[in-house]
């Protein structure tokens, strides 16, 4: 219930400014709304949902400074990934590359936002087996989805085509590091692409995005 709750705000599925009805949700999954309630607090906890007295559980906000703040300390924890307990690939790491490689592929002859926004994500959690660090990749994960949404909600305004061939780029670069056994450096190139990305999405002219590109209940 919590991954596709989450699935769902950050594929843009429950835009911002969503108002999510814990009758309709604890019906679908068939639970009561004592667990329920428990994964609409944990959402809200890693910023995704806000409690609002007499309106009810709203999907928040993108506010692109705190986006921006977010974005420069997953730089930092990318390159931790490399340096702090880290796990060398095994066999079943390099064979999902492979899959991942050719999944970029696909995507590259056929372009499609949603598919590109569920290969980062599966792209980013699979770049956390490099690190036994659990509080690091708890904190990893928490803040990547914070900034998940991001990308689609910006997509109308960039050029799909080039943004998943410099995603390719960013697979194809961190596969041979992989298969050099070098997870240092490919936390690296992580690093350097969560920058590149926060300069695309985030900046424009040099400055960060006037306050009428944050998402708000009326956008949607």
């Amino acid at each position: 219930m919590y991954d596709t709750l989450r699935d769902r705000i950050c594929l843009l599925d429950y835009p911002p400014g969503t108002r999510l009805s814990e009758v309709e949700l604890a019906a679908e999954f068939g639970t009561s709304r004592t667990p329920l309630r428990r994964v609409l607090a944990r959402l809200e906890d890693e910023g995704l949902l806000t409690s609002r007295h007499g309106v009810g559980t709203i999907v928040t906000d993108l506010d692109m400074e705190e986006m921006a703040r977010t974005y420069a300390l997953r730089e930092e924890l990318a390159d931790l990934v490399g340096r702090l307990d880290p796990v060398p690939p095994g066999a079943k790491d390099l064979a999902d590359l492979d899959t991942f490689l050719s999944r970029g592929e696909a995507l590259r002859r056929a372009p499609e936002a949603r598919t590109f926004a569920r290969l980062n994500m599966d792209f980013f959690a699979f770049g956390l087996r490099f690190t036994a660090n659990a509080p690091l990749r708890d904190v990893s994960e928490r803040l990547y989805y914070r900034t998940a949404r991001i990308w689609l909600h910006r997509v109308p305004e960039l050029d799909l085509s080039e943004e998943i061939a410099i995603f390719l780029s960013e697979m194809t670069e961190s596969a041979r590091a992989l298969r050099a056994g070098d997870t240092r450096a490919a936390a690296l190139i992580r690093r350097a692409h969560i920058s590149m990305c926060r300069q695309r999405l985030l900046t424009g002219d040099g400055g960060l995005c006037p306050p009428a590109l944050r998402a708000s209940p009326q956008d949607t």
